[in-house]
């Protein structure tokens, strides 16, 4: 039953992708219909992204006028918190550590003395002691501890964040009985090697973090825009880059649906609760989410900071290998349809949460992992194989008009281009980055190219994720360069 909930998804997107190649033979309308209704689904969507970003931007650009390191001075219990910054890395070169490090000492956070570094690293890369020597060396001075791990990877777990991250935790474990911290009092921040977190992210994160009785269910994120090395990567890169960062934004307005990714925070106890991230999985940011929700159903939620990380895009110094790094990030990625299987599982082994709450958390991730694989397809090529299959299905007014009516909607979808290549530009102004007028042309034309670039490094690579695990053939977890 169990191997039934992973590959029951990935065989229903082959199913989708196919379905109007055997089906229009027998019911060339029930095809013309389930397109037409898909199309009609992906116009709402893109409407929905439009809302959900703009109502996010204007929100971040509120949020950037409140000081909250001063209301923090104003809560009593401040005094009590304290910050781990985990950074997980391997093969990172040091200057983007150091980076990444620098944009820390920048915070607001009133009181710095209780802000942690945590370097996380991976035994089994060579250079790793000694990068550790240079940093705790270069930053001694300017956090209340530096904390290192060499994560030794064992047989049954798999390499990447999760096994790394949950290593880490332990050495701040035992950090923290030594100390007689709370665990309550202890927030742990998630940091990518190449994060760089805004200087109000800490002083926003404690002030939400004490507003709420229930805090410590909760997991807080704020979106990372991938504008930090905009102007280096190849087009294909950028725009992807410039797409993914709009839709993190309109993330942010999910509601209850709304999980973290890559960086975010949570609080100790919460993190112990559920023995921290399980090590035999590869994307781990949705998983530490499901871990939690399974064990204390709709308490856990995510919390969003409306303030903007700016991250860095996959860039391997060449055109080849950036291509290539960049297709293997998103199959990782798409890995994470194994999460759907995983919250099938816990369902049944979880009776002490609503039907209903679990129903719609598994509808959710069904939903964002079912869309990755096969819109493209549905979107772009289904329209035209019925009325080539079946000659008499082409001769009725539906069979006529079916590429038409897809063409028209999918039409009035891409006219949401223009919002993005408005918010596009707003947001590298937000982020420091300097817009070129002499290439602004080139990025309007860069959008012609979605349609390829969506299928090469999008629904290709989460197809051959979903394929993998039908198969049984697991995919092996490599870092994404950024150089």
């Amino acid at each position: 039953m169990n191997k039934i909930f992973y590959i029951f998804i990935p065989i229903l997107s082959w199913i989708l992708i196919t379905l109007p190649l055997w089906l229009s033979p027998f019911h060339p309308a029930v095809v013309a219909y389930f397109i037409i209704a898909f199309d009609l689904y992906f116009f709402y969507k893109s409407i929905l992204t439009v809302i959900r970003a703009s109502i996010a931007y204007r929100k971040i650009q509120l949020n950037s006028r409140i000081n909250f390191a001063k209301k923090l001075l104003k809560n009593k219990k401040l005094d009590a918190i304290n910050h781990f910054i985990i950074i997980p890395n391997y093969k990172e070169p040091i200057a983007k550590l150091a980076e990444t490090i620098d944009k820390l000492l920048s915070s607001d956070y009133p009181f710095k003395e209780k802000i942690f570094l945590v370097l996380a690293f991976e035994e089994r890369e060579i250079e790793a002691v000694k990068k550790g020597e240079v940093l705790v060396n270069k930053y001694k001075n300017y956090f209340k501890d530096i904390l290192i791990s060499y994560h030794h990877l064992l047989p049954d777990e798999e390499p990447g964040k999760a096994s790394n991250q949950t290593a880490a935790c332990l050495k701040a474990e035992a950090y923290i009985k030594e100390k007689k911290i709370d665990y309550k009092n202890v927030l742990i921040t998630i940091c990518d090697a190449d994060s760089r977190l805004p200087k109000n992210y800490l002083s926003y994160l404690t002030y939400e973090y004490l507003k709420s009785k229930d805090s410590h269910y909760y997991f807080y994120a704020a979106p990372v825009l991938l504008y930090g090395n905009f102007w280096q990567l190849p087009f294909f890169v950028r725009l992807q880059a410039t797409l993914s960062s709009i839709l993190r934004l309109a993330f942010l307005e999910y509601g209850e649906n709304f999980i973290q990714i890559s960086t975010y925070s949570t609080n100790f106890w919460l993190l112990k609760q559920v023995n921290f991230w399980d090590r035999d999985i590869i994307p781990e940011d949705w998983h530490i989410y499901l871990q939690a929700f399974f064990k204390f159903g709709k308490k856990v939620k995510t919390i969003p900071l409306y303030t903007i990380i700016n991250g860095d895009a996959v860039y391997s110094g060449n055109i080849f290998k950036t291509a290539l790094n960049r297709y293997q990030q998103e199959k990782r990625w798409a890995w994470g349809v194994y999460d759907i299987g995983y919250a099938l599982s816990q369902s049944i082994n979880a009776p002490h949460i609503n039907i209903f709450d679990k129903l719609k958390k598994i509808i959710f991730i069904t939903e964002s992992h079912l869309l990755w694989p096969t819109s493209f397809f549905i979107l772009t090529l289904s329209a035209s194989i019925p009325p080539l299959i079946n000659p008499i299905f082409k001769r009725t007014v539906l069979g006529f008009l079916l590429p038409k009516i897809a063409a028209f909607i999918l039409t009035l979808a891409t006219s949401c281009l223009i919002f993005y290549i408005y918010l596009d530009f707003k947001l590298r102004k937000d982020t420091g980055l300097k817009n070129k007028n002499i290439q602004l042309p080139i990025l309007i034309v860069q959008w012609y190219f979605l349609p390829i670039i969506s299928f090469l490094f999008s629904s290709l690579p989460a197809l051959e994720a979903h394929t993998r695990l039908i198969l049984g053939k697991k995919i092996k977890y490599q870092v994404t360069e950024k150089v």
